[in-house]
């Protein structure tokens, strides 16, 4: 990390994570330009797609890192391509490199040497487009997760570990959070619901003097809800902030891009969350407003017990920057 990180300073080169890796590369320094992956910005698919060079370091492409194979030619890119990675199997497997290596990032990164270019202004670019993009206007919600993960971003420790599970609410701290060089993020890339909470616990387990925040949607939750028991009799306390929307949101999305407003079996009927969490033995609250976050997530954080907070959220505020009714609109002004 510190030897890729060094090159990118050197050479001034716009650096992009690939999908649920922002945590590999530190993102305050200045060639840090975002990540690609799910709900890609538009900013992000526009280096890739613009570069002349691209080098992918210890990357397996797929869908998330092209957007769907829409920003690199299949099977030869228009882009420069030089493909590192430890495996050969991955070197050529969707894309055909212009050169690829057949290395791991830690003896590869030790042979990389700074690289010279006017391309200093394409770099400030980016990385001014990255920090706009962390900025929302208000969202049709009692509680605003673009103000909720602002405040994260001035209070979490600089060792945080962060967790989430799969589903819409995972965009927020994969893409409104920051990671600096000991932050941690462990976030699933096959889609798996259910995965914050145990690998929340696991990481205080390992980790009991750090900060561990697990972000769940209300469906997410309750895939592994029941090893909250786990935490008690592990005496491992993460904060879990519960995003409830009471409903199940990435296949709510895609019903109204495709069949908007025939709403099927999205639709959840959820438990008292904040009773379950204090059958548990864990602190928590319900949070009814973003205004009480702020105090609302300091306390979980003191806990000596672990915390689960419920947080008030709108289905309508189905995205960042999309909303339930814009994007049943846009179908039906399609069909």
């Amino acid at each position: 990390r510190a030897a890729l990180q060094a090159f990118a300073e050197a050479s001034d080169i716009p650096t992009v994570a690939a999908f649920r890796y922002q945590d590999q590369f530190d993102n305050h320094l200045p060639v840090y330009a975002g990540e690609a992956g799910v709900g890609m910005p538009p900013h992000v698919k526009r280096l890739i797609a613009e570069a002349d060079v691209i080098l992918a370091v210890n990357l397996r492409f797929g869908e998330m890192t092209t957007d769907g194979y829409t920003l690199l030619q299949v099977p030869t890119p228009q882009q420069t391509l030089i493909h590192v990675h430890p495996s050969d199997a991955e070197l050529g497997k969707i894309y055909r490199p212009a050169l690829g290596l057949q290395a791991g990032p830690n003896a590869f990164g030790g042979a990389l040497r700074p690289v010279r270019g006017a391309w200093a202004g394409w770099r400030e670019k980016a990385r001014a487009d990255y920090l706009a993009s962390l900025e929302l206007g208000p969202l049709p919600s009692p509680v605003d997760m673009g103000v909720c993960t602002a405040h994260l971003r001035k209070v979490l420790p600089g060792d945080a570990i962060v967790t989430n599970g799969a589903g819409n609410f995972a965009v927020w701290p994969n893409k409104f959070l920051q990671f600096g060089a000991n932050a941690r993020l462990l976030a699933p890339q096959s889609g798996a619901m259910g995965y914050g909470v145990p690998a929340a616990i696991a990481a205080k387990v390992a980790h009991p003097g750090r900060l561990v925040v697990c972000f769940a949607g209300d469906g997410d939750f309750q895939m592994t809800s029941q090893e909250l028991a786990t935490a008690a009799q592990a005496g491992a306390g993460p904060v879990i902030l519960i995003l409830n929307n009471g409903t199940y949101g990435t296949i709510r999305m895609h019903q109204e891009r495709e069949y908007p407003a025939r709403v099927s079996g999205t639709g959840m009927v959820n438990p008292d969350f904040v009773a379950l969490a204090k059958a548990y033995g864990f602190h928590a609250e319900r949070v009814e407003t973003t205004e009480a976050f702020p105090a609302a997530f300091a306390r979980a954080c003191a806990s000596a017990t672990g915390a689960v907070l419920d947080l008030a959220i709108s289905a309508e505020a189905l995205t960042p920057r999309a909303s339930l009714s814009a994007i049943r609109a846009a179908a039906q002004g399609k069909a």
